[in-house]
């Protein structure tokens, strides 16, 4: 990773600016959403393999900062929803797309389903993803 900030660092202009978005493990919730609000369902698992790439992430990012390459200008934190019409819909898409970085346990899909299945006709599942957003300035120094 610090290899290839540098190669961006090499191409920006003088006071270019690096974001670097990413989601952040964090055990995210599972949530039943409607209009009226939303249920909390449990949490997702946090796998080894995405706990191991929020590492190096932030690793190469400390590296790169004490390297004096970028200056970091701003950074915030911010949910960021992904929405299945059903808790199916959702366990089906988590075990193709997310089974090395988050797990679902059973009793929390079970929670989903009740909650789903006794609320409105509006009503969908929901992860709750934790989001990192930071602003880099390229050092001139």
């Amino acid at each position: 990773m610090v290899h290839a900030l540098d190669e961006i660092r090499r191409t920006l202009k003088p006071n270019g600016v690096l974001i670097d978005l990413r989601p952040v493990e964090s055990n995210w919730s599972v949530e039943v959403s409607s209009l009226t609000g939303y249920q909390l369902a449990g949490r997702l698992n946090d796998m080894p393999m995405g706990l191991a790439d929020d590492e190096a992430a932030f690793k190469a990012m400390r590296e790169v900062e004490s390297r004096r390459w970028y200056i970091k200008e701003k950074e915030e934190e911010f949910s960021f929803f992904y929405y299945w019409d059903t808790p199916s819909e959702m366990k089906e898409f988590m075990e193709t797309e997310w089974e090395d970085f988050e797990k679902m346990e059973e009793d929390v899909f079970q929670k989903a389903k009740s909650l789903w299945a006794i609320a409105n006709a509006d009503t969908r599942v929901r992860v709750r993803v934790k989001m990192l957003i930071t602003k880099w300035e390229k050092w001139w120094g």
